[in-house]
């Protein structure tokens, strides 16, 4: 018995999928749940498990061919239907190699090697017939060696290098000087009359042994001077963002916000809270929470358009960017202004392993009403990040890093070494002006810097 197994709905809005990649062949067996091929949608990149056990018997859509929902995929059953696979044709037997001819014999002209019979290979595949074996040529015998013995003593010359040096003596003073700087006589080739070492190489060798080597050049990407198609996923990305900055009027601000007190407190807390969560506390749960918040206080911001009017949604809705070798996916943490740190860095690291082991579902990358990016793990002081419609904006947070800045304490300035990060905030200026901008970006300075975050540490 045969079953075939059909492309599943994946999610309310996807009709479609484009096979980017079998990961079985037919003949392999498979088990229940056990991945059988990745399709790309829209949306997102996902693997299709497979529904039943047995062995793929003919697999129906092939890589590259875009399908709707419910179209058979592959054929599974118990083997006796699968086609069998092509036998491969022996390899032709190597000709035996020509004797040596003896050496202190004149060599006259060789009969030519016969070439080896081919095996018949099977009707099911063609092979093509080897190229014909050369005949083989002798060369002209080479004179006998001569015995090491008839060779005269004065005709081998000293080996250079050695402890007694290539003119068989090493002065007491090159020998004291190797012996003082750690350097072996015997690795050295000296530039003296007739090989003899001399200071200069000694003391070139001794420096040569204690200069560091020159650190590693970058590796050279195996993707240079190569073209490579696009995938579906990057060309919708593509096609997303050229709409998004067509279709709106995109600008960005950026604030300056000192997070000491917040890092402070989590060098005190992060051992105790990864033993009862599980998780470890970066920054950016202290980003998100403090973004939700803001969110609540200025709505603009969550906002998006639809036609004339303005739709404040009644949720903070958080798309989490997620690097992935297959490009950037934005999975949504929904409610995120119910959230504590817990909760945020909970669902930030559940979301991030999903989403780069294929294993999302394409209705948990919709419905977020406001994007946050972290280009700070990669290093990036701030940049500009692009919004993508319908939402109205997403904010980038830098790398944390320290430097001397100005203080006041009871009235006086001070400069103090600190924590700081640069928050970016990208927005469609059709509904949100600079003053939301900015009173957005100070909301959440004012949260961060005040690094009270004891009661939201949700362990």
């Amino acid at each position: 018995m045969s079953e075939s197994v059909s492309l599943p709905a994946l999610g309310e809005s996807v009709t479609e999928g484009t096979v980017t990649r079998w990961l079985k062949n037919v003949g392999d067996r498979v088990e229940v749940d056990e991945p059988l091929l990745e399709v790309s949608t829209d949306k997102v990149d996902t693997e299709i498990p497979s529904p039943i056990a047995g062995v793929i018997e003919a697999i129906l859509v092939q890589e590259d061919e875009t399908v709707e929902v419910g179209t058979p995929l592959v054929t599974i059953g118990d083997g006796s239907a699968a086609a069998p696979a092509a036998e491969v044709a022996p390899e032709p037997v190597a000709a035996p190699e020509p004797a040596a001819a003896p050496v202190a014999a004149p060599v006259a002209d060789p009969e030519p090697v016969a070439e080896p019979e081919l095996v018949a290979a099977p009707v099911v595949a063609a092979v093509a017939a080897p190229a014909a074996v050369a005949p083989a040529v002798v060369a002209a015998a080479a004179p006998a060696a001569v015995p090491a013995a008839a060779v005269p003593a004065a005709a081998v010359p000293a080996a250079r290098g050695s402890h007694a040096g290539t003119s068989g003596y090493v002065t007491p003073i090159v020998r004291k000087l190797a012996n003082e700087a750690g350097v072996d006589l015997s690795t050295i080739s000296g530039t003296g009359v007739g090989g003899r070492i001399r200071k200069q190489d000694i003391e070139a060798a001794s420096t040569a042994a204690t200069t560091p080597s020159a650190s590693p050049a970058v590796e050279v990407s195996p993707l240079r001077g190569t073209t490579q198609p696009m995938s579906r996923l990057r060309k919708v990305i593509a096609e997303r963002a050229v709409i998004s900055m067509q279709s709106s009027a995109q600008l960005t601000t950026v604030i300056e916000v000192d997070v000491t007190r917040v890092a402070m407190l989590r060098d005190r807390v992060k051992a105790a809270f990864h033993a009862k969560t599980g998780n470890k506390l970066s920054f950016l749960p202290f980003f998100a929470l403090a973004a939700a918040e803001a969110l609540q206080a200025v709505p603009i911001v969550n906002a998006t358009i639809e036609g004339d009017t303005i739709v404040y949604p009644a949720q903070e809705n958080m798309s989490i960017a997620v690097d992935t070798e297959r490009g950037l996916l934005t999975p949504v943490v929904r409610n995120a202004g119910d959230l504590d740190l817990a909760g945020f860095a909970d669902q930030i690291a559940d979301l991030a392993a999903r989403t780069r082991d294929n294993k999302l579902k394409p209705d948990e990358l919709s419905g977020g009403t406001f994007t946050l990016t972290n280009t700070g793990s990669r290093g990036a002081l701030f940049d500009t990040p692009v919004v993508f419609l319908p939402q109205s904006a997403i904010l980038g947070t830098g790398i944390v890093y320290k430097k001397p800045l100005v203080v006041t304490s009871d009235g006086l300035d001070s400069i103090a070494i600190r924590s700081s990060v640069y928050l970016a905030l990208s927005y469609d200026h059709r509904i949100i002006d600079g003053a939301n901008a900015a009173l957005f970006l100070t909301t959440m300075k004012s949260r961060l810097e005040a690094g009270d975050f004891e009661g939201n540490l949700g362990i």
